[in-house]
């Protein structure tokens, strides 16, 4: 698939993916999305992966005015947006078994600070802000951030981004454990690239099951989750990094992990 709004780039075994809208701030209409889609299946052998917009904003929402406005039917056609383009990935993004790492510069607005935030750890520079400006215009969050929110920074200052409208700064975000990180607007990618690359150093599988079973727990009994806390110890004992760790802990060495 030839990409047009985004931009993919392997650095080492990180797969490096840029939002390509500068001009509009990383706005995304559905074709933006259904472009991360298809890089995220198609990994390459990437062992972690890194999403960053161009330019001074990482996204500032979602663009459906052109379908929006070509359609008899506004509100069916958001909806469609929705469903076939943005929420799909999302999902892809929460199930991918390699880590993510989200990179945010400037406004995560709308469906890209849902975007932002279903990464494993969300890197900001110090010109960083999230915003869910629904409520602003009489519409409600999506992109999963009813879900996603509540479970980040809890009810009430959940209830505080949707309902009041206001924008998020990148220091208050951290203190309230939104994000991993801030850092100077011009350490930005390095910052975000080393942690991706670092997680990309480490086993993989075993990674990989880590997200997926928090999300699964996040959902689930107790009695569930401790089975499928087994059922993933098992796969994990299985890889060769598994081996390799407990020969590197014997050893007294640090163990070198190839993702498999």
């Amino acid at each position: 698939m030839a990409y047009e709004m985004i931009l993919t780039e392997r650095t080492g075994d990180v797969l490096v993916i840029t939002l390509n809208r500068p001009d509009r701030l990383n706005a995304a209409p559905p074709a933006m999305f259904d472009e991360i889609r298809d890089a995220l299946a198609t990994l390459d052998g990437a062992r972690a992966v890194l999403i960053q917009g161009a330019g001074r904003a990482f996204c500032s929402g979602a663009d459906v005015s052109g379908q929006v406005l070509a359609s008899a039917d506004p509100a069916a056609a958001t909806s469609s947006a929705l469903t076939d383009h943005y929420h799909p990935t999302v999902l892809a993004v929460s199930r991918l078994g390699v880590p993510v790492v989200s990179a945010v510069r400037g406004p995560a607005a709308g469906i890209g600070c849902s975007l932002a935030l279903a990464a494993d750890f969300c890197v900001t520079s110090d010109t960083a802000y999230f915003l869910q400006a629904f409520v602003n215009i009489g519409l409600v969050p999506d992109g999963g951030a009813t879900w996603l929110l509540p479970r980040l920074v809890g009810r009430s200052r959940a209830l505080e981004m949707m309902m009041l409208g206001e924008k998020l700064p990148a220091l208050k975000a951290r203190d309230w454990g939104l994000v991993h990180s801030v850092v100077s607007d011009e350490q930005l990618e390095h910052e975000a690239l080393a942690l991706a690359t670092r997680l990309a150093a480490g086993p993989t599988a075993a990674l990989g099951l880590i997200r997926q079973g928090m999300a699964e727990a996040l959902e689930a009994t107790l009695e569930q989750t401790l089975a499928m806390e087994a059922d993933n110890q098992r796969a994990a004992f299985a890889t060769a990094d598994a081996k390799e760790g407990g020969m590197a802990f014997l050893q007294k060495r640090k163990p070198s992990f190839t993702g498999k």
